[in-house]
């Protein structure tokens, strides 16, 4: 055995169960702490909000009218929440949004009820079908479906609280929530677009 090597004999037999324990858990804790506690220059500025975490936005510009933006958020189940965008025209009256009638059509839509895992009486409407009317000081105009699925519920709160559309439209001011069939999803997926392609239409 070379002088070396009985050297490295020495030491391994030196360290005790207990040391070569105290190292292991010393290596250990230093990899949990990066796990909990990782570089604050790889942290985002802000934290993602549960709407960004778990559905997919998309938009629909000019929906059957010029400045008549959409949005779509779609789940990975297959729900899809639906409101303006930021670059509807309804957004330019100087006071906003003053009234939402769901009452359009042939029915009042918050008066459907859903109801079980089945979504009985839940009503099949296309995508050009009309969900509520949102009403300025100077004008109306009639906010829809974008996609072919069945309205499940409608945000009733904008009843006695349209101003939720003015202060968070993307948030507690959604319209509806729907659930296309998938098949029918694909077919209109790809006329929608993105919120980075939204974002440069509507400030280019």
């Amino acid at each position: 055995m070379t002088t070396q090597n009985a050297d490295s004999a020495a030491i391994q037999q030196s360290q005790s169960p207990a040391t070569i324990k105290d190292n292991w858990v010393a290596v250990n804790d230093d990899e949990l702490h990066k796990l909990l506690l990782p570089n604050i220059n790889d942290l985002p500025v802000s934290p993602p909000c549960a709407m960004e975490s778990n559905f997919v936005t998309y938009f629909a510009p000019d929906f059957m009218k010029p400045e008549h933006d959409q949005y779509i958020y779609r789940h990975a189940n297959g729900l899809c929440v639906i409101g303006l965008a930021a670059g509807h025209v309804a957004f330019k009256d100087e006071r906003g949004i003053t009234t939402v009638d769901f009452n359009v059509g042939k029915s009042n839509r918050s008066e459907i009820k859903v109801t079980g895992k089945r979504k009985r009486n839940a009503q099949q409407f296309e995508s050009n079908t009309a969900l509520c009317k949102v009403c300025t000081n100077n004008a109306f105009y009639i906010v829809r479906c974008c996609i072919k699925g069945s309205l499940l519920e409608v945000n009733e709160r904008l009843i006695k609280q349209p101003e939720l559309l003015n202060s968070s439209a993307d948030r507690e001011g959604y319209i509806a929530i729907m659930m296309p069939k998938p098949a029918d999803w694909l077919k209109v997926k790809d006329s929608f677009i993105t919120f980075d392609e939204y974002k440069k239409l509507r400030h280019s």
